[in-house]
C-alpha cells in the first residue's frame, strides 16, 4: 500500500514537471486537466492554418443525372420501376443470382431466368440485371439486397436484454476530419440522438487490418494465426475468434461488407476467407458491380450513388430482420480514402439513414457505432505536425438506447468519463463481449469495455499501444544535424534494406537522402518504476516489460533514394551497449510507393512499402 502511494506521488511529480518545463511543447494540455492522468494529447484545433487548405467543397456527384435505373429492390424482391415501364413499356428482364464461389476470390453466376414479372423473389442477395423495352431500350446493371432466408427467420425473436449493434465506418478519416466532413451526421447524432464521441481513441497499429482485427477478434495480427499471403503455413482467416461467431451462437443474424474489392482488408495482404463468414455478405457484390464501374459517372452505379447503395443495403437489412437480434457492420473505402474532402459527399445520405432507423424504432435497441480506422497516412495532411497526430487519433462515437442508459446510469457516466481517456480497438471488442455477457469479466488486461470506467492513469502500454502510435507520448524535438540522429537514421535506413535483402536481385538497396525530422522520447525512471508495479498486478502490455531507463527512443522522418520515398519510424537506442533496434511494425512509408514494387506485389505484398523494382514497368 505504502509502495502504491510512493509510484502515485513520484508519477504526479514527473507529470507536473513535465508541464510546468514546457517538455511538452506548446499547445499541448493534460488530457482531463487532472493531474492525476497519465495521458496527454495535444490540443489540436479544427480548422489549424496548416490544415485548412487540404479542405474544400467536392463537386455534386452526377448519378441523377442519368435515366433512372430501371430496377430497385426491398423486401426481398427486385421490382421494376414504374418510371421504366411508362417509358419503355413492356420490359423484359433476365435476372442472373451472383453467388459466392469458393472462396473470397471467385463469383459463381446462377441460372439465368427471364421475365416480365414487375416484382421477383430474390434467390441470391447479389444479382445481375439485364432488360429491355419495347422500344428498344436497355438496361444492365448489378444489384444489392437481402434476400429472404427462411432459417434466419426462425431465429429465435430479441430478448429483451439483447442490444443490435450497428457500426458503419470510413477509412482515413481522424475525429476531426469527421467533423469537418460530416458535420450533419456527427450534429445529429450527438446532439439529437445522445452520442458520445471517444476523444481519446487511439489507433494500434498501421492501416486498416490493424485497426479492425482487434475491434473483430480482440488481437493484433502478430498474435493471430499466420495469413498473410505467401508465407509459410498461412492459411484463410475463418479460424480466428471472430466477434460475429459468438453472437451468431447467441442468435443474431450478421451482417458485414467492404467497398473496393482490390483493396480488401483480410483480402489484399491476406488470404481471405474461405467460408462465407456472416449471414449477409457483400464482397460478391463488389466483386461483381467493380468490373462495371467503367460504363457509369464516377462514383455511381446507374443513377444511384455507389455509397448510397451501401446504405440502403444496411436499411434493408433492418427492415428484413425487424425482430431478430442483429449485428451490421459496413466499411466505406472510396470517398474517403485519398481525398481530405470527398467523404463530404456521404454526409447527408448518412444521416438520412439514422434519421429513417430512428423513426422506424430501430433504434430503440441498438448500439450504434460510427468510426473510422485511422487518420489519413499518404495525403499531404500527413506531413503536418498535426495531420501526424490525426492519423493517430480516429472517429469513434457510440450511441446507446435511452432506454438502457437510464436503466444503468453507472455506464451513463462512465460513457462520459471515458470520452476523455485514452482508449483504443480493444475497448470496443470488449465493448462487444460486455453486450452478449453484462457481469463477463475482461481476461485481456489492456481491454476495457465502454460500460466500464476507463482508469485516469491508464498508459500506452497498459492499453496495448506501442510508443510509434501514442498520442500520449511527448516528443523533444532534436536537430537534424545531430550526430546521434544520423546514427539512428542510418539504422532506420539498414532495417529497411534488410527487409527485402533476400530479395536483392528484384529490389534496390535504398539510399539515405535526407532527415525530415527528429525526436526523443527518455522514460524517467519513475514513470518505468509505475509501469513495473502494475506489471505485477498483470496489466502491463508485454511490449513495455524490458524497457529500462538506459533505452532512448527516436522519433525519425527520411527520405531514402531511389524510390524517392519518405518514412517515419521508432529506434531504440541502448545506451549501455550503444546498439540500435527497429521493429518492422514501427516503421511506416508515408508517401505512395504507386507501380514501385510491381516485382513482388503479388507474391510478397508485405515488402511493397520498401522494395523498389530495379526493373520498373
Amino acid at each position: 500500500m505504502v509502495l502504491a502511494f510512493l509510484l502515485t506521488i513520484s508519477l504526479y511529480l514527473t507529470i507536473r514537471a513535465w508541464l510546468e518545463s514546457g517538455y511538452l511543447g506548446k499547445g499541448s494540455k493534460n488530457f482531463m486537466n487532472e493531474k492525476q492522468t497519465i495521458c496527454v494529447l495535444p490540443e489540436l484545433q479544427l480548422w489549424h492554418p496548416d490544415i485548412k487548405p487540404f479542405f474544400m467543397n467536392p463537386s455534386p456527384l452526377e448519378c441523377s443525372s442519368v435515366e433512372e435505373n430501371w430496377i430497385y429492390t426491398t423486401n426481398g424482391s427486385y421490382h421494376i420501376s414504374e418510371a421504366a415501364l411508362q417509358k419503355h413499356r413492356d420490359v423484359l428482364c433476365e435476372y442472373t443470382p451472383l453467388h459466392r464461389g469458393k472462396d473470397d476470390f471467385e463469383v459463381k453466376r446462377g441460372t439465368s431466368k427471364k421475365g416480365s414479372a414487375v416484382k421477383v423473389k430474390l434467390e441470391t442477395d447479389m444479382f445481375l440485371a439485364r432488360c429491355v423495352g419495347s422500344d428498344g431500350g436497355t438496361y444492365s446493371n448489378v444489384h444489392s439486397s437481402i434476400a429472404y432466408k427462411e432459417e434466419l427467420h426462425k431465429k429465435p425473436h430479441r430478448k429483451p436484454q439483447q442490444m443490435n449493434v450497428l457500426m458503419f465506418g470510413l477509412d482515413s478519416t481522424s475525429r476531426l476530419t469527421w467533423i469537418r466532413n460530416l458535420p450533419r451526421t456527427h450534429d445529429y447524432v450527438t446532439s439529437q440522438l445522445g452520442a458520445v464521441v471517444m476523444e481519446g481513441y487511439n489507433i494500434v497499429g498501421d492501416g486498416t487490418p490493424q485497426a479492425l482485427l482487434p475491434i473483430l477478434t480482440g488481437h493484433n495480427e502478430m498474435e493471430l494465426p499466420e495469413a498473410r499471403k505467401g508465407f509459410d503455413n498461412a492459411s484463410f482467416v475463418d479460424g480466428h475468434p471472430w466477434i460475429w461467431k459468438e453472437l451468431k451462437d447467441n442468435g443474431y443474424v450478421t451482417q458485414w461488407g467492404e467497398d473496393g474489392a482490390a483493396f480488401g482488408t483480410f483480402t489484399y495482404r491476406m488470404l481471405g476467407f474461405k467460408e462465407q463468414p456472416v449471414d449477409h455478405y457483400m464482397r460478391t457484390f463488389y466483386l461483381s458491380a467493380e468490373d462495371m464501374y467503367y460504363r457509369n459517372k464516377p462514383y455511381c452505379m446507374g443513377s444511384v450513388p455507389r455509397h448510397v447503395n451501401m446504405l440502403n443495403w444496411i436499411r434493408e437489412f433492418y427492415r428484413m430482420y425487424p425482430d431478430q437480434p442483429k449485428f451490421s457492420f459496413l466499411f466505406h473505402s472510396e470517398l474517403s480514402h485519398d481525398v481530405h474532402s470527398m467523404s463530404r459527399l456521404i454526409d447527408q445520405d448518412l444521416k438520412d439513414l439514422i434519421w429513417d432507423l430512428d423513426q422506424e424504432g430501430h433504434l430503440d435497441n441498438t448500439l450504434l457505432i460510427l468510426m473510422a480506422d485511422h487518420g489519413a497516412r499518404f495525403q499531404s495532411m500527413r506531413q503536418t505536425e498535426q495531420g501526424k497526430f490525426e492519423e493517430r487519433l480516429p472517429y469513434l462515437s457510440l450511441r446507446f438506447p435511452p432506454k438502457f442508459l437510464r436503466s444503468h446510469p453507472d455506464v451513463a457516466a462512465n460513457l462520459q468519463k471515458n470520452s476523455k481517456r485514452l482508449s483504443t480497438p480493444y475497448d470496443l471488442h470488449a465493448t462487444f463481449q460486455q453486450l452478449l455477457n453484462f457481469n463477463r469479466s475482461q481476461t485481456d488486461p489492456r481491454a476495457k469495455s465502454f460500460m466500464t470506467e476507463i482508469p485516469k492513469s491508464r498508459t500506452c502500454a497498459e492499453a496495448g499501444v506501442e510508443p510509434h502510435w501514442c498520442s500520449c507520448l511527448q516528443w523533444q524535438r532534436i536537430s537534424s544535424s545531430d550526430y546521434i540522429i544520423h546514427k539512428t537514421a542510418a539504422e532506420l535506413v539498414k532495417a529497411i534494406n534488410s527487409f527485402s535483402s533476400k530479395h536483392r536481385h528484384m529490389c534496390a538497396e535504398l539510399r539515405l537522402h535526407n532527415i525530415t525530422s527528429a525526436a526523443r522520447f527518455i522514460a524517467t525512471e519513475d514513470v518505468l518504476r509505475f509501469k513495473k508495479s502494475l506489471d505485477e498486478d498483470g496489466r502491463l502490455a508485454d511490449l513495455s516489460d524490458d524497457m529500462s531507463v538506459s533505452d532512448v527512443l527516436y522519433q525519425i522522418a527520411i527520405g531514402t533514394e531511389p524510390n524517392q520515398a519518405t518514412y517515419e519510424g521508432i529506434v531504440t537506442h541502448h545506451t549501455h551497449s550503444n546498439t540500435f533496434t527497429v521493429s518492422y511494425r514501427q516503421i511506416s512509408r508515408t508517401n505512395r510507393y504507386g507501380d514501385q514494387p510491381h516485382c513482388v506485389q503479388k507474391k510478397h505484398p508485405h515488402l511493397r512499402p520498401f522494395c523498389f523494382c530495379t526493373k520498373q514497368m
